[in-house]
């Protein structure tokens, strides 16, 4: 069967590990202070591998989700799901879900994943790192038959490049406007989750109530290059940003850059550099990781001998605090009003809609990554995610935890992004000690 007509066709209903798989006297349990570790090689050559799909003879990529790279890429991915004993299934929003059993099949499962959808031109390890490690956990499970307390879930979620798309449908959050919107290929969202052998009709089939999960754990690559410059080996993350965008508006008046002196000047583009400088002076003025960037600018009419009109700028605040945001905001807005009056024009900020609130992880998720890295002889560093990521919409349904491994230069969204292997295998056993961990913890 084609690689797409297995997607395709895909049952959706997940059944868990296969009957001829591994017979359950055979499970061992999972004892304190175990000797499991991943295979590390098995790993690096699967990253390599996956890499291959949409991507091109100079190496540069585009597996963008819902192209022909990003299908066949998923349909490798749900052969080797398979061959590691699960039935891999795509619910209605395009996620690949393949779920293991667990001595108590009442107990919710502890989850665990990424995607593979990639920007264009983008790396190999931005998501896949996430995903195949968790292939790799179930693969050393089955290696060392033993079976876990609760039963467990990877997950694949679809198109987290384009906005969180999947992540977003099973936590409830996908609208039916959200569903029409266009994706970085053209398709709207529902076209490009159909092409999946989703079902975006259905959307509220995907939905995962709060609670139903015991746990989301996800590894990912930092993006960054805080790890590898304090030489730390693990990053445990302590949330994920919120992130607010305004549309700032600098209206001045455009006239003759040569006939109109320069104490007659109504300059857009001049008072629009000072709300950039003072953007920065107001961002490093309080303590904390926050960042606010002008990331945009558009001057009209944009001519050498006329005096800017007009200015656009794009506004963009990121903290873990909404409320940090906020105040971070107001007092922007109160230096720019003063801007506007000292150049005698007007400015006025538009909030987007495309808001995302900060997602805190889990305390105790934190401390179990803690102590997995330690007893491995792993140095670690509580951090923020400055990026998004699907574990931000999982967040409103069930306690999350994110776990970071070095990037090579801090270099992310490109093809010259890079992970080292002991650093992927460090991650993945992690990952591996995290989820054995919280699987035994009393109580749960």
């Amino acid at each position: 069967m084609k690689r797409r007509a297995f997607i395709k066709n895909a049952s959706f209903t997940v059944l868990g590990v296969k009957a001829g798989g591994l017979m359950a006297p055979y499970w061992k349990p999972v004892v304190a202070g175990n000797k499991l570790r991943v295979n590390e090689q098995r790993l690096v050559n699967r990253i390599a591998e996956l890499a291959k799909f949409g991507r091109d003879a100079q190496g540069h990529g585009y597996r963008v989700a819902y192209t022909p790279g990003d299908l066949d890429g998923r349909a490798w991915l749900i052969e080797q799901l398979k061959r590691a004993g699960l039935e891999p299934a795509i619910d209605a929003a395009g996620n690949i879900i393949g779920k293991r059993k667990g001595k108590n099949q009442a107990l919710k499962p502890i989850a665990f994943g990424s995607h593979i959808d990639m920007v264009p031109d983008g790396g190999n390890y931005d998501g896949p790192v996430g995903s195949l490690s968790a292939l790799e956990v179930i693969e050393v499970l089955n290696e060392n038959k033993l079976l876990t307390e609760h039963p467990l879930e990877v997950i694949i979620f679809s198109n987290e490049e384009g906005g969180t798309i999947g992540s977003m449908a099973m936590a409830g959050a996908l609208t039916k406007e959200g569903l029409q919107q266009k994706s970085q290929t053209g398709l709207t969202m529902a076209e490009g989750i159909k092409a999946l052998g989703g079902n975006p009709d259905n959307i509220q089939s995907c939905i995962r109530k709060k609670g139903d999960l015991h746990a989301w754990l996800e590894l990912h690559i930092e993006q960054g290059g805080i790890l590898e410059r304090e030489h730390v080996q693990i990053g445990v993350v302590e949330g994920i940003v919120g992130i607010v965008h305004w549309e700032v508006t600098v209206a001045g008046f455009a006239n003759h850059a040569g006939t109109t002196p320069m104490p007659m000047r109504q300059d857009a583009l001049l008072a629009a550099a000072k709300v950039i400088v003072a953007v920065n002076e107001v961002i490093n003025s309080v303590p904390g990781n926050q960042v606010g960037t002008i990331g945009r600018i558009a001057a009209t009419p944009n001519a050498y001998n006329v005096i800017p009109g007009k200015v656009v700028l794009g506004l963009e605040i990121r903290d873990l605090s909404a409320d940090k945001i906020e105040l971070l905001f107001r007092e922007i807005e109160k230096r720019a009003a003063a801007i506007a009056t000292d150049s005698n024009t007007t400015i006025r900020f538009e909030r987007q809609a495309n808001a995302s609130k900060p997602a805190l992880t889990d305390k105790t998720l934190q401390q179990s990554i803690q102590a997995a890295a330690k007893a491995l002889g792993l140095s670690t560093k509580v951090m923020q995610s400055g990026a998004g990521h699907d574990s931000q919409e999982i967040a409103t349904l069930a306690p999350v935890a994110m776990i970071f491994v070095p990037s090579v230069g801090g270099i992310s969204h490109s093809y010259k992004e890079f992970t080292k292997p002991v650093d992927l295998s460090n991650g993945a056993n992690v990952l591996l000690q995290t989820i054995l961990a919280i699987d035994q913890q009393k109580g749960h």
